[in-house]
């Protein structure tokens, strides 16, 4: 006869994998939609830190950067509906 503790105690940890899962795939997804609204700007950032340890300029990558966050800001403000899909 099988212990019915065991069962029990996989029961849990399937049921514990699934919520880890679960959790990992909302974390996905939102950083894929702060990533969407926000890749250029962070593309931007992250030239203008490389410019700057290697030494060069990079005013260039630090004045799109803003340009980029400006229209992520105005695009976040935006109220979109059924009306507006596709603009």
């Amino acid at each position: 006869m099988k212990n019915p503790f065991n069962r029990l105690a996989l029961r849990q940890r399937g049921q514990g994998m699934t919520e880890y899962i679960i959790i990992v795939a909302l974390i996905a997804v939102a950083a894929i939609g702060v990533y969407a609204l926000f890749g250029k700007t962070i593309r931007n950032q992250v030239a203008g830190l490389a410019g700057e340890v290697a030494g060069t300029g990079s005013s260039t990558s630090i004045t799109a950067a803003g340009d980029a966050a400006g229209t992520a800001a105005k695009s976040a403000n935006v109220d979109k509906t059924m009306k507006s899909y596709g603009n």
